[in-house]
């Protein structure tokens, strides 16, 4: 009997034994707590904050300065003991911490600049580092106290943190924590965003801490976490506070084996969410977005935690969650992942790409699956900064946006790069491998570095040409458009590559504005050789402006390949973009005739690349960003990094891998792969939908059905409702049929099919049209009915399934020059005039 009591005693333990481990708190290897500059032991929360004179061994400096200031002097903060004392640093000084289990610890340090005898920390100016990583740089604290927390794996037996003043200052440090953090919390893959695809080499990042968000609960100090860190509520990150409600049931969440532990997030966070205000509405059709202040040029890791706490059944929440208008799941359904069992956390690991922009935005609405409960949910939010190419998490060590392919996105790039696209490339330089290596061995001979040299794109010769910069040996490719530039006198140009120079960062690097010897104003484009991704934009954009002279293409001046630099440099557009004309940018608003005229520019561009060469020229990233404007407003289609040959004679389209930017991709080709002139189409149908409404393509603080502009402009095009959306400043001064036939082109060029879409002829010819239906008004009377112009035009001109007899082409020159010769407003007149035709 006895033995069977045992028995049943032991499987009971084990049978709870999962569970007690399960919610154990994780106990770390190496937990260094240390109050700078204190005499005495400082107790917060459950820990202990060691006097740093017991660690006087780890500490090697000039001189032992310590300071300490009066409680009352420091704001409210739950730490505030820990800002009462500080060590001051007046010469490079170092914490050597031994490590006793490799592998990823926390980094926490305080700060709080209090004034002390003749040290003034709040003019302090200084770095942080370790051994492999750069924290801070030029860093200072003015007011109030912070506390830096950071993320790196140590792979060494000792964690060397510098602390190094700038400037003849001083540095300074309240208190640090160098904490283990266990094996499983940062794992090593996670999900990429614009391209979509996989990311390995988490474990390698040195990771900064930027938010912790608690959604829908309120602040949870450090002592009531595991890992001992402090997650802020999400009220003031919300876009529409209105559009949001808060729900609590911590008691309700299950970590279950296999998913998210309570080193993951606490039941505090997973126990409260943010949800949509929808009032079990099933008409609800909104989303929910909070805005998130970051600095540009770096990658970020998102992590989103979930649990279903709301739903009384299984399959009964679906949603949809967004980072920056991206797709982060579609359709979600967490009872699905957590194996049929509600309220289990979830986490979902996000890698952002480098971007200029200084917001994240985080988004969740409903999904179409199940229309009768439209509700979307999130628990919590972190977001961690990246370690830059230069292994740097310091904003004043940033690198060019090309330059950060480093460390782990060169295996995004690398990712990226397995696809059709590349295969093809490699085949190509397959083909000029042999012409190549003569031309460098020739180039060497001579007395040139072993630098990058452009592909030829004809057969492969080289031309010695003069320069008023250098004399140089140059391919084809470079004969056809400009001079090779030494890299000293595009350092001259643009100022040393001032960052106050900068006009525009995009994926291939940042554009300086620039300004040559002879006073030619230059936009200089700088990208980096070691960039995979980079080096075939970078011949791309030169295969193409190469070939390709037109005026409303802009033009190629020169390039610069020294010192392993890939440098394009382009004339100067005063006007600077298209889409900074329409919004965000402050500049005055367009006329609708301005508008127009820009429009048939661009048109005119793209149906020279279409039509202008023995093979078609897609541009491929057709968007308002990409088409700039000169002093005059002239239009002048841009960036050709994606640009790509077309089919061949017998053929229907290329099959390629998919690239554009979201919100103005071709849905058919986004879905077979299959590359047509008509994606172009589709694009600048986009175009021309932001061009009337001057609002983003993509916009996740609007209704659901107003996100997508093409989405909610076709819908109101074809209702004839389209004069409810446009510019308010354009309001009563657009010609009735000039915005008719405005709206029913940009209709037909997203069309569902290529087939079904007008060329860019077909559409240059009726954005014409459109013009001079506008100016119509201006000449003759404004009460004039244009009903009876458009009875005298040609059939032919308002009808787009019917190929135009004589093509634009045929109009124009037929000189590979400039194929914009002739004014599309005089073919018009003779179109009206009976005795032209």
């Amino acid at each position: 009997m006895r033995d069977c009591r045992e028995i049943c005693l032991f499987i009971c333990v084990l049978s709870i034994l999962p569970l007690v481990c399960f919610s154990a708190n994780f106990v770390p290897t190496d937990n260094y707590l240390i109050d700078c500059g204190s005499p005495t032991n400082t107790p917060i929360d459950s820990r202990n904050f060691t006097a740093d004179s017991f660690y006087k061994n780890f500490l090697s400096t000039q001189q032992d300065i310590v300071a300490s200031t009066s409680l009352k002097s420091i704001t409210s903060t739950s730490d505030s003991p820990l800002y009462s004392t500080a060590r001051i640093f007046t010469a490079p000084s170092k914490y050597t911490f031994p490590i006793n289990k490799k592998g990823r610890h926390w980094i926490r340090l305080y700060f709080f600049p209090f004034a002390y005898e003749k040290y003034n920390l709040s003019a302090a100016k200084f770095a942080v580092s370790t051994q492999n990583y750069n924290l801070l740089s030029d860093f200072s604290v003015q007011k109030n106290p912070v506390m830096k927390e950071y993320s790196l794996n140590v792979t060494s037996d000792t964690l060397v943190i510098t602390f190094s003043p700038s400037d003849n200052s001083i540095a300074f440090v309240n208190a640090i924590e160098v904490v283990s953090v266990p094996d499983d919390l940062i794992i090593d893959d996670a999900n990429t965003l614009n391209p979509a695809g996989s990311y390995s080499g988490l474990f390698a990042q040195a990771l900064e801490t930027v938010f912790r968000v608690n959604m829908g609960g309120p602040t949870i100090s450090s002592g009531s976490d595991t890992l001992q860190r402090t997650w802020v509520p999400d009220e003031k990150f919300l876009i529409q506070p209105n559009l949001a409600r808060n729900f609590t049931n911590i008691g309700a969440v299950k970590y279950v084996d296999g998913g998210p532990t309570e080193n993951t997030a606490p039941p505090s966070v997973y126990g409260t969410l943010t949800q949509m205000n929808s009032a079990d509405d099933p008409r609800s059709n909104f989303n929910v977005t909070w805005q998130f202040d970051v600095e540009p040029q770096f990658q970020y890791l998102v992590r989103l935690h979930f649990c279903d706490i709301i739903s009384k059944s299984l399959n009964e929440l679906y949603f949809n969650v967004y980072i920056n208008s991206w797709f982060v799941a579609k359709d979600l359904d967490l009872s699905t992942i957590n194996n049929n069992i509600l309220a289990a956390p979830f986490f979902k690991d996000m890698i952002t790409a480098p971007s200029a922009s200084t917001k994240i935005f985080i988004s969740i609405g409903p999904s179409t699956v199940n229309s009768n409960y439209p509700n979307a949910i999130l628990n919590g939010l972190e977001i961690m900064k990246m370690n830059n190419s230069v292994s740097s998490l310091s904003s004043s060590t940033a690198v060019p946006l090309s330059s950060t392919s480093g460390s782990g996105s060169k295996k995004v790039g690398l990712i990226v790069g397995v696809s059709v696209g590349a295969f093809l490339a490699v085949v190509i330089v397959g083909v000029f491998f042999f012409l190549l290596c003569r031309k460098r061995k020739r180039l060497e001979k001579e007395g040139h570095s072993k630098t990058w040299v452009p592909l030829s794109i004809n057969d492969g010769t080289s031309h010695t040409m003069g320069s008023k910069y250098s004399n140089a040996t140059t391919g084809s490719a470079a004969s056809n458009f400009g001079y090779r530039f030494p890299f000293v006198t595009v350092q001259e140009a643009t100022n040393n590559f001032d960052e106050s120079w900068v006009i525009g960062i995009g994926g291939f690097g940042k554009v300086y504005k620039g300004e040559l010897n002879d006073g030619t104003k230059v936009a200089v484009k700088r990208g980096n050789p070691r960039s995979q991704q980079g080096l075939a934009e970078f011949r791309t954009e030169i295969e193409m402006l190469s070939q390709f002279r037109h005026r409303h293409l802009v033009s190629l001046i020169g390039y610069c390949d020294e010192r392993n630099e890939m440098i394009l440099i382009y004339e100067y557009m005063e006007k600077g973009t298209l889409k900074s004309h329409l919004y965000g940018s402050g500049f005055p608003s367009l006329s609708w005739k301005e508008r127009l005229e820009i429009c048939i520019g661009a048109a005119r561009g793209l149906h020279y690349l279409h039509t202008g060469y023995a093979k078609a020229v897609i541009h491929r990233d057709v968007k308002s960003a990409n088409i700039l404007l000169d002093e005059n407003l002239m239009a002048k289609v841009a960036d050709f990094g994606l640009s790509k040959t077309g089919p061949e004679i017998d053929q229907t389209h290329v099959s390629t891998a998919v690239k554009g930017s979201f919100g103005y991709l071709d849905p058919e080709y986004f879905r077979r792969q299959q590359l047509t002139e008509k994606s172009d189409v589709y694009s600048f149908g986009v175009v021309l939908f932001e061009v009337l409404c001057a609002r983003p393509v993509i916009d996740p603080t609007l209704p659901r059905e107003m996100v997508n502009l093409a989405e909610w402009s076709m819908k109101l095009q074809k209702r004839g409702q389209l004069e409810q959306i446009i510019d308010p400043t354009l309001a009563g001064k657009i010609r009735p049929d000039s915005l008719r036939k405005f709206g029913e082109t940009a209709e037909k060029c997203l069309a569902d099919f290529g087939v079904d879409r007008p060329s860019m002829g077909d559409v240059l010819w009726n954005l014409e049209y459109a013009l001079q239906l506008q100016e119509a008004v201006v000449q003759g009377d404004p009460e004039e009915n244009s009903t009876n112009m458009i009875g005298e035009l040609s059939p032919q001109v308002n009808n787009f399934n019917h190929e135009v007899s004589v093509s634009a082409a045929q109009f124009e020159a037929t000189s590979l020059d400039d194929l914009s010769g002739v004014s599309m407003s005089r073919v018009f007149s003779q179109l009206v005039k009976s005795e032209g035709r």
